[in-house]
This record gives structure tokens, sequence and C-alpha cells, in this order.
């Protein structure tokens, strides 16, 4: 029984041992007849020939497979040379015409990936579904050698390539606010609040044609169509307050009364109170200059916090490598006593400088040791890069403020909001800095050695660029005041030692 045993094993080794030796072979044979075809093959895989010459790509793969099987199935060697060749040949020819699409058919193929990339395919399926017949024509045509018709069959797709795009771009960005709106008017809310349910079919409107003109810059369209959908949820709400108001017979002082509870909670958190007599004027006027100031009184702590810690630091570093060293100890603190003053002479100038300016002027703030005007009263016109005239007393009050730093160094920094293309922002917001250094230059008769002009286009934001008031604040003019503490520092030990 154990020479049987022994027997078996025997028998399933040597089987194994043969099937490995067939394995061996087979792929030995694979590399002399299919190899020429494989390396056919993976070249017009990687010139994406299956798309751009489908034809030509699926005779060499029939033929390929029927290489493969015949060889796998031991056929008459000759019958499987030719089908590899043959293979090789039609994927060679796919490799050609796919690299004269490339070229061709250009356009086409361009603004089909741009399509796709807009996810046409689902968003816009007819108009993808006929730009699709219509290169799959020109690609038959380009496989028959017909360069003309298939160039006339390719402006056609692109067209329609295009159109699905902007169809599916408009989809993303609008269907939310049409499907509020139809919302909203099968509801009848047109009937009581017809004034904010027009809003958002402007909004809508002004959106679409945004797009209509350039749909790559998707910023003002994306803003458009969020501000619609608001005015369209407000719409609704609108609605259903008036018949709320007319089905309860609800007085119009009644509705006034209750909405000047949420602006009395509101002031009075703030620890104001809410003086409505006159209207909601007034309460509102007061809790957006303690908003204001609550914010300007955050941002100074924080920046002095952040300058703090940072003195610290380094007077920490300094002390411990002056007490490190003795030799020359009494020159390197008196360097350090020297900056020191320079410091609290900054702070000292920060203060006057920001008593010089109005709340609608600038915000004076302090980065480091840098002093940065921020002119929100320095408005441009529209597109423009010109100074106007109306901005010449806030102009005076900078020139002034410059004054308190003598030597200083100073960097027009100009900023625009993100509605607009990037190149266009970045060309605007350094004319802009140009145009102010000129003036400075002119008209103030600071050196220009001085001055340096900087635009940084929309990336720099300082505020949310999806609200009016916050795309507002980020086009805006800064001034950097970089002082020269050794000069100051040296002028403070002048003045101590008289």
């Amino acid at each position: 029984m154990f020479a049987n045993y022994r027997y078996s094993r025997l028998l399933v080794l040597l089987s194994f041992l043969a099937a490995a030796g067939i394995a061996d072979a087979q792929n030995e044979l694979r590399n002399t007849f299919l190899k020429d075809a494989d390396n056919a093959m993976a070249a017009a895989d990687n010139a994406n020939a299956k798309l751009l010459s489908p034809s030509n790509y699926e005779r060499a793969a029939k033929a390929y497979e029927t290489a493969d099987e015949s060889l796998t199935r031991g056929r008459n060697i000759e019958y499987v040379r030719d089908k590899a060749a043959e293979a090789t040949r039609y994927y060679k020819e796919a490799l050609e015409v796919a690299q004269l699409a490339k070229t061709a058919l250009a356009q086409g193929l361009k603004s089909r990936q741009d399509a796709a990339n807009a996810r046409a395919p689902e968003l816009s399926r007819d108009l993808w579904d006929k730009a699709q017949r219509e290169f799959a024509s020109a690609i038959r045509y380009l496989e028959r050698g017909d360069l003309k018709r298939a160039q006339r069959y390719d402006i056609e797709a692109t067209s329609l390539y295009r159109d699905a795009e902007l169809v599916a771009i408009k989809a993303q960005y609008l269907d939310e606010t049409r499907r509020l709106i139809a919302d909203a008017e099968r509801a009848r809310v047109e009937r009581y609040a017809p004034i904010t349910l027009a809003k958002a079919k402007s909004l809508l409107a002004e959106a679409e044609k945004e797009l209509n003109e350039n749909r790559y810059d998707a910023d003002r369209p994306r803003a458009l169509a969020r501000e619609a959908n608001y005015e369209a949820k407000h719409a609704i709400y609108l609605s259903e307050v008036v018949r709320d108001v007319r089905d309860r017979d609800v007085t119009v002082e009644q509705v006034i009364l209750k909405w000047e509870g949420p602006l009395r909670e509101i002031a009075s958190a703030a620890d104001i109170s809410a003086d409505l007599s006159n209207g909601h004027e007034g309460a509102q006027a007061m809790l957006i200059e303690y908003i204001e100031n609550m914010r300007n009184l955050n941002q100074g702590l924080e920046q002095e916090r952040d300058q703090d810690r940072t003195r610290l630091s380094d007077m920490e570093e300094e002390i411990r490598a002056l007490d490190e060293r003795l030799g020359g100890a009494t020159a390197e603190r008196a360097a350090l006593v020297q900056r020191l003053e320079a410091e609290a002479r900054v702070r000292e100038q920060f203060a006057q400088v920001e008593k010089m300016f109005g709340r609608d002027e600038a915000r004076v703030l302090r980065e480091g040791d840098n002093i940065i005007l921020r002119l929100v009263g320095l408005t441009f016109d529209s597109g423009k890069s010109n100074l106007p005239p109306a901005s010449f007393n806030l102009l005076a009050k900078v020139e002034r403020a410059i004054d308190v730093f003598p030597q200083s160094e100073l960097i027009i920094e100009g900023h625009t909001d993100s509605f607009g293309g990037d190149e266009l922002n970045q060309r605007l917001s350094q004319e802009r800095a140009e145009s102010v250094k000129q003036y400075m230059v002119n008209a103030m008769r600071i050196p220009a050695y001085r001055l340096i002009s900087v635009g940084y286009g929309e990336t720099n934001p300082i505020a949310n660029n999806e609200t009016e008031g916050g795309r507002a604040r980020n086009r805006r003019i800064d001034i950097v005041i970089k002082p020269n503490l050794d000069a100051m520092g040296s002028q403070a030990t002048y003045n101590n030692q008289r």
C-alpha cells in the first residue's frame, strides 16, 4: 500500500512538471509569433486608437484573438503567423489614423473632452449623443482617407459638443434656481411677493447671460445663482407670511411689532438700547457701528498678541545669547535697548496715524513692525485704473501719514474681488497700484526708489467674495509702510542722550 502511495505521488509530480513544461513552451511560442502584434497593440492603445480608429482597431483585435486561440489549440503555425501579421498590420493602421485624428480632428477632440469634463453625458444627454454620432462619422471618413469630409463632420461635432458643454454647465449652476422659481410659480408666489420673485428671475437671467458670454469664469454666475436661490426662497417665505396675515386677519402693526422683537434681542445682547420710536434705522446704525468697533478691536488685539509673542521670543533669544557671550555685551545690550525704543516709537506713531482717518476713509493696521493703510474710501470706476478726483483729499491724508515715518519703504498693493478672469484682475490690480504710485511720485514728491507697486489680483481676499459687501472690501488699495527702525532707534537714543 505504501508503494502504491509513493507511485501516485510520483505520477502527480510528473504531471506537474509536464504541465509546467507545456506552459513554458506556450509562452515561448507567444513571444515568437505575437510579440510584434503585442507591441503594435500597446502603441495603438497608447494613442487611444480604440476611439480614434475603431474599425481598424476592431479588425486588429479579432485577428489577434484568432491567432492567440489558434496558437493555444495547436493549429497550423503558418495560419497563426498570418493572423498575427494581420493583427499587427491593422493595429499599425489604427495607430496612424489615431495620430492623424489628433491633428485633423483636434477641435472636436478638445470640445469633446471639455464637454465630458462638464458632465455633458449625464446632464445634456441628447446633445451629447448627437455630437457623438457626428464625431463617429468624422472618424469613419478619416479611416476611409476622406480628410475633407471628416473635417466637415468634425466642425459639426465640435459645435454640438460645445452646446452640450454649455447646457451641462448651466445645469450644474442654474438647475436648482430654476426648480425653486418653478416651485414658486406653481405656488402662485407672484401674487403675494412679486418684487422678490421678479428679482430672483432677473438674477437667474443675468447668471445665464454671464455663462453664455464666458462659460469658464463661473465665479460671478455662481454668486448670481446663489443670490437668485436666496430671493426665490425668500419670495416663497414672504408669500406664506402675506397669506398668513390675510387669512388670520393680522394687522400691519402686529406684523411690525413682531419683526422688531429680534432686533431688540440682538441690541440687548450688544448692551445697546434699541430706540425704534422712529423706525429701525437708528438701531441698525448703532448695531453696525458696534460690530465694526468689535471687529477692529479684535483685530487689533490679535495683532498685538502676535507681536508681543514674537517680540518676547526675540528678546529672550537675544538676552540668552548675550549672557553666553560676556565680551562685547555692553554694546549689544545697548543695541537691544535701541531696538526696543524704536519699536515703542512705532507704536506711538501708529496711534498717531490711526487718528488721522475716518471709518469710511481707511483702516490702519499693524503687521509686525509694518503699518498698513487699507484705503476703503479709495474707489475706482468699474474696469478703470485712473484715480478719480474725489480720492485726492484722502490721498492728502495718506501723505501726512507717510510723513510720520521718514525714510520708510512704501509698498502699494492693488487687490480685486473674484469676479472677472484671473488675468484681467491681475492686470487691473497692477495698473491701479501703479496709478497710486505715480500720483505719490508726482503730487507727493516721494522718491521713486522708496516705492514699490504690486498687483495681487483676486489672490488675497480679506472678506467673503460671495457677498456684495465682502467683494467691495476686497476691491482695495493697501499701502504698506515699512519703517526704518535703525534710523528711528538712533534718533530715539540721540533724543534720550540730550
